[in-house]
C-alpha cells in the first residue's frame, strides 16, 4: 500500500515542528513538502528533528512546492489565516485534501472551502483542535449543557497565540448554544488568557443551584495533537467527506 504524501504548511513553527515530526516518523506516512515563511530552498531535517529520516525540501508556498513537480495526498496546515487563505484553495485546485488546524478565520470562509472540496469530490476537515481531549470536552460540555444552562467558557495560551477568544473556544461555544437551541438565551461568554508559561489550556464552568461542575482539558506539550491529525488524514482519504469536529472522525455517523 502506499502510504500517505503530506505536504506541510507550517512546518517550522511551534505546532509545525512537533506535528512534522510525527508526521515523518509514522509508519503508512511519507512527509514529502513543507511550506514555511524561513529556509526557503533548505531541508527541512535542518531546522527539525525528524528521528534521522531526510526530510523534503522547504518552499516558501504551495504553487512553488507544485511547480518543483511536488505531488501530495494531504495538506497538513497549522500556519496562521492570512497565509492559510492562500494555501488551502490551492490545494483543493490541485486536488489535495487539506486537513487544516489553522483558527483566525472569518465567518463563513471555512464552510466555503469546505463546498469547494465537495465539489471537487474531496475530502476535508477545518478543525479547531485535533487532540483527543478536547474533542471529549466538548462531547462532555454539550451533555452537561442539557442540565445546567449557566456557563462560561476559559480558554488560555501561550503568550504569541494570534487569535483570542481561541478557534477552539469559538467551537466550544457554538456546540453548546446550537444544544441549548434557545435563540433568545444569551451569548455564553468567553474569557482569554494570554501568559507565558502557558501552552493549551480550556475550561467549561457550569453553575447551578447550589454547585457547580468544571470541564478541563490541558494540553501541556503540542504532542496531543499528533493522534487526531494522523487519524484525520487517514478519514479525509477514505471517506472523501468534511469535518468541522474531530468527533465528526472518531465516532462516524453521530
Amino acid at each position: 500500500m502506499q502510504p500517505i504524501r503530506v505536504v506541510f504548511a507550517g512546518a517550522t513553527g511551534k505546532v509545525g515542528q512537533v506535528l512534522a515530526r510525527g508526521v515523518a516518523q509514522e509508519p503508512g506516512f511519507a512527509l514529502v513538502g513543507a511550506i514555511a515563511r524561513e529556509g526557503v530552498g533548505r531541508n527541512l531535517a535542518e531546522f527539525v528533528s525528524l528521528g534521522g529520516r531526510p526530510g523534503p525540501e522547504i518552499h516558501g508556498s504551495l504553487e512553488a512546492f507544485l511547480a518543483a513537480g511536488g505531488q501530495a495526498d494531504v495538506l497538513v496546515d497549522f500556519t496562521v489565516a492570512a497565509a492559510a487563505r492562500k494555501t488551502i484553495p490551492a490545494a483543493i485546485a490541485a486536488g489535495i485534501a487539506p486537513v487544516v488546524g489553522t483558527t483566525g478565520f472569518e465567518p463563513g470562509e471555512a464552510e466555503a472551502w469546505a463546498e469547494a472540496c465537495r465539489k471537487r469530490g474531496l475530502g476535508g476537515a477545518f478543525i479547531a483542535n485535533y487532540a483527543v481531549g478536547m474533542m471529549l470536552l466538548m462531547r462532555f460540555a454539550e451533555e452537561a449543557g442539557r442540565f445546567f444552562p449557566d456557563v462560561e467558557i476559559i480558554e488560555m495560551h501561550h503568550k504569541t497565540k494570534l487569535d483570542a477568544p481561541s478557534g477552539t473556544a469559538l467551537r466550544t461555544r457554538a456546540r453548546l448554544e446550537r444544544r441549548r437551541g434557545d435563540l433568545s438565551a444569551p451569548e455564553v461568554p468567553v474569557h482569554s488568557v494570554r501568559l507565558p508559561g502557558l501552552v493549551a489550556h480550556q475550561e467549561v464552568i457550569f453553575g447551578g443551584p447550589g454547585q457547580t461542575l468544571t470541564i478541563r482539558h490541558d494540553a501541556p506539550t503540542r504532542e496531543a495533537y499528533l493522534p487526531g491529525v494522523l487519524m484525520t488524514c487517514r478519514w479525509v482519504l477514505k471517506e472523501k467527506r468534511v469535518a468541522f469536529d474531530l468527533e465528526e472522525v472518531a465516532f462516524p455517523g453521530t
